[in-house]
């Protein structure tokens, strides 16, 4: 049990049986009553960010999320195939569990899969990858008076903007969390 008063960022709670992660905490004493922790909060399962506060006293059961590394294997139509290469155990997510975390991954890559009681919520890619462009517009000189950029689409079929400098066949380094391009490899 966490109480209150021993907030921290990043801790996993179960609270009226939701599981939330805290984003931000902070012990507040005011002048007059009693003092409160005000905490912003995010539900891991469906991603909704909340406000809540709490008397320092209150208590609430950590909630243990388990993070095992999985190869991505293959897709087929809705279903999206991983092994855990320790045990060779295969589990199969729907579209809707993944949502669009496999957009940078290309098959046989690692990535984190995320679970609470054996409860999949969450796919989570490796921090940056590197993928060929596929298919881009040529630049032309010139045009870079500001940086300018152009939709180039990588091998998973995602678009990313690059600079006007990279070609169809380039290799790229992205950032899975903002989709920026990073640079050329």
């Amino acid at each position: 049990m966490i109480s209150a008063g021993d907030f921290r960022n990043g801790v996993t709670l179960e609270i009226e049986g939701n599981i939330y992660q805290i984003l931000e905490f902070q012990h507040v004493k005011p002048g007059k009553g009693a003092a409160f922790v005000r905490t912003k909060l995010k539900n891991i399962i469906n991603g909704g960010v909340v406000e809540k506060t709490f008397r320092p006293t209150e208590k609430f059961p950590a909630a243990r999320i388990d993070r095992v590394d999985m190869q991505y294997l293959y897709s087929d139509g809705d279903l999206f195939h991983f092994m855990n290469v320790e045990t060779y155990d295969q589990i199969a997510l729907s579209s809707d569990d993944i949502g669009d975390a496999l957009k940078f991954v290309k098959e046989n890559e690692m990535v984190k899969i995320c679970s609470h009681n054996g409860n999949v919520f969450a796919v989570e890619p490796p921090l940056f990858v590197e993928l060929a462009i596929t298919d881009t517009e040529p630049g032309f000189k010139g045009d870079t008076a500001t940086g300018a950029t152009k939709p180039a689409t990588v091998e998973t079929g995602a678009v990313v903007y690059v600079p006007l400098f990279v070609e169809q066949g380039d290799v790229i380094k992205i950032d899975t969390r903002t989709g920026e391009y990073l640079s050329r490899v």
